[in-house]
């Protein structure tokens, strides 16, 4: 699917789910991470991961595409179109959108780091790694050691 295909999906989706018609333009954004698609309020063109597609497929998109298609037509009725506004997750629900995307889910994986004592056994689990020549054990002042990560 390229980007022309994409523009006249979410057409199709918008004239189809919300009975008016979209008039900017839909495109592919590799550089999102984290995010399913984004809609811009200075210029009304939409923004879509294509890791949706790619990874998730044709229903999920879809679904993202329905989602950021609340954004566009609640902000082009001048009505409040913020994920925390009512009429947002009304319009939503009535038509059947994502209110996550997939993607946020899996980005958020972090790896801790596991230090032991090397005198009193106590381990620490630490999110940023320590200098261990530094840092001492806080119940016997005993000499750290790294032992692996846990993911």
């Amino acid at each position: 699917m390229n980007n022309s295909d994409l523009n006249e999906l979410v057409k199709k989706v918008s004239q189809e789910y919300f009975g008016k018609p979209f008039i900017h333009r839909a495109y592919f954004n590799s550089r999102l991470k984290t995010t399913g698609g984004r809609f811009h309020l200075k210029d009304r063109n939409i923004d879509i991961n294509p890791k949706i597609y790619q990874q998730f497929g044709y229903d999920t998109l879809v679904g993202v595409i329905k989602h950021e298609l609340c954004h566009y037509h609640l902000y082009n009725d001048g009505l409040p179109a913020q994920h925390r506004d009512r009429s947002f997750k009304i319009l939503l629900k009535q038509v059947d959108g994502l209110r996550y995307s997939p993607i946020q889910s899996q980005a958020k994986k972090k790896t801790y780091h596991l230090y032991q004592c090397v005198k009193c056994q106590t381990q620490y689990i630490r999110v940023r790694r320590i200098d261990t020549k530094r840092f001492v054990c806080g119940k016997c002042h005993g000499r750290l050691e790294y032992l692996r990560d846990i993911k």
